[in-house]
This record gives C-alpha cells, structure tokens and sequence, in this order.
C-alpha cells in the first residue's frame, strides 16, 4: 500500500471555511466525491449522498483534519489515478460551494494541492498524529516545538474538536463513514496506546514533526 499525504491551502492563506455550515459541506464532500461516479452536482449535495455507495470509492481516507485555512489528508488509492480525480472533485466541488454561498468570484486555493509519497519510517509512523494534533494550533500552537506542558489540556483541546478523524479513532463515531481504520488502527494498537502516544509527541521537541507543516 502506497500512503500519500495530500494537502491545500487557501489562497493568500485566506480562510476555507467560515462556519460550521462550511465545514460540514467539507466533510460531505469528503464522502460524496470519493467516487468514480460522483458529478460535480452542486444543486442537490443531500441526493448524491444518499446515493452515493460506501464499497465505490476513488481513494481510502485513513486520517483527516480540516483547518481554518487548509486541511490534511492521509491517502492511499483504490482506484488508478483515484487521488487525481478525487482531489479535482473536491477541489473543484467545494471551491464552487463556497464562492457561490459567500458570494465571491476567483479562485479559492493558493494552487494544486501538495502531494507527499509517504515512505521514510519516521513520516509513516508519525503523520497521523500529525493531521490529528493539528487544532492544537488554535490555543497551543507551541506543541510543533514539543513545548506543551499541559497534555492533559492539550488532549481535551483535541477531544473538543469535531472536523479531523482524531474522534473516530479515540473510538467516538464523529465521522465514521469518511475513513477507512482498520490499517491505522492495528498500528496504533489501542485507544489508550493512540492516546499515549500522542501525549508523547507533543512533550518531546525531537518528535513534534513540524517539518510537515503546510507553511
């Protein structure tokens, strides 16, 4: 299995996502565009979800995180060339959403998405918990440096977030029907082994993993 870390920005670092009514659409896109068939049907977003089939899909999402201004995508292809089209649907398809909700013109993404080939170790076993620390960027953007001192709070911080994958995994049904967890779950053991380490990462600076950062 190829893993690829896929990422985008908003142009000029300008904001994707204004409210939850946002960032629910993103999610649903998430799910409705992974698939071979999936149109770019702005009119009626709901029909193409409840048609859309679980067992059809273009890319597996292991892990995800969707930010103020970007989001993170952990993937691997079912499909050929399943993360090319994927990504232009989702691209394409929530960039329309938005520019006709808030009523703007031009384009929404700083470009074409980052594309990054998983395959040292050190990227393996680490970008998911990268994606999912994320939202600590909010109030403890200080754990890139693996400068947190409260990981107790650190952790809450990151319970209390809805939009990424961190849920699901901690056993919660958040967003269950975006990803795929069999593969990461068995690297992560259990939820308490999940849980541990990412307590660990964010104490210790050699393990941060700030060099995946989208800036």
């Amino acid at each position: 299995m190829e893993l690829y870390h896929l990422l985008n920005r908003g142009v000029d670092k300008r904001k994707i996502v204004i409210d939850d009514h946002d960032r629910v659409r993103f999610i649903h896109d998430l799910f409705a565009f992974n698939s071979p068939s999936a149109s770019l049907n702005f009119e009626q977003p709901e029909r193409q979800l409840e048609e859309r089939r679980v067992n059809e899909r273009l890319v597996d999402i292991h892990a995800f995180c969707l930010m103020g201004n970007h989001y993170h995508l952990l993937v691997s292809e079912v499909t050929e060339n399943g993360i090319s089209l994927f990504m232009q649907k989702l691209n394409m398809g929530y960039s329309k959403y938005f520019n006709e909700r808030h009523e703007r013109t031009g384009t929404l993404w700083e470009g074409r998405y980052r594309r990054i080939q998983v395959t040292r170790d050190a990227h393996f076993l680490y970008i998911p918990y990268y994606i999912h620390l994320n939202p600590l960027d909010f109030a403890m953007p200080e754990w890139r440096e693996g400068k947190v001192k409260n990981a107790s709070r650190a952790l809450q911080l990151l319970h209390a977030y809805r939009w990424s994958s961190h849920l699901d995994y901690m056993g919660e049904k958040n967003f269950p029907s975006i990803t795929r967890r069999d593969f990461l779950s068995d690297i992560f053991r259990t939820r308490q082994a999940y849980k541990k380490e990412i307590a660990n990462i964010i104490g210790a600076p050699s393990l941060a993993g700030s060099s995946f950062s989208i800036e």
